[in-house]
């Protein structure tokens, strides 16, 4: 399969021996497209963030999601030796299979991630993490350019300074990221009410 990228938002994939597939439209979370990107949260690094909470719970509701839809999920570490594991409030959320990738690279898009994501056959990329201007702008940026469409979550990420958070949201919407909310993801992917899905997810959003 090879893809045939048309403007910033959709993408059309086309089979070698037939004709176009449908759309992904980037305003349109799919949960067979989709793939959670859990960016840096550490405890080093995390201890410096005020909205550390806020980031945990909205992070968590999206695994939660992620588990029900069983949608791949990947965490990213970086310089862990330095900045330590990924906290605790997450660690304990995550599937068993989950997909880690430690990186010294500011951009997640480095070698073991760049080799995994092909294979896992997913074009929407569902972005948390920090911190939002450098580790989450730099490797949304990778993903835009490599073809992929990238929505984040606005309260699952964080800088230590609202400036910095502010600007790195609005560089990744300049460059065609989706800028939603954990709420917006979740009932996008769930679809309807009334699926074993949604009753799982909805309590969890009271």
């Amino acid at each position: 399969m090879f893809l045939i990228f048309t403007g910033n938002d959709t993408i059309h994939s086309k089979l070698s021996k037939g004709g176009l597939q449908k759309k992904v439209n980037k305003f349109k979370l799919e949960r067979e497209q989709a793939l959670l990107l859990i960016i840096d949260l550490q405890e080093r690094l995390m201890n410096a963030m005020k909205d550390r909470e806020r980031v945990y719970g909205n992070t968590r509701l999206l695994l939660a999601t992620a588990r029900e839809l069983q949608i791949p999920v990947i965490v990213t570490e970086q310089y862990p030796r330095g900045l330590g594991p990924t906290v605790p409030e997450i660690k304990e959320a995550l599937p068993a299979e989950c997909h880690y990738v430690e990186k010294v690279s500011f951009s997640a898009c480095c070698g073991d991630l760049d080799g995994y994501l092909p294979g896992a056959g997913r074009r929407q990329i569902i972005v948390t993490g920090s911190e939002t201007h450098v580790c989450v702008f730099q490797t949304t940026r990778d993903l835009l350019e490599q073809g992929f469409l990238v929505t984040l979550a606005s309260d699952a990420v964080c800088s230590r300074t609202d400036e910095n958070y502010q600007n790195g949201l609005q560089l990744m919407r300049d460059m065609g990221a989706v800028i939603s909310n954990t709420e917006s993801i979740i009932f996008d992917l769930l679809i309807a009410a009334g699926s074993p899905e949604f009753k799982a997810i909805s309590p969890l959003l009271k």
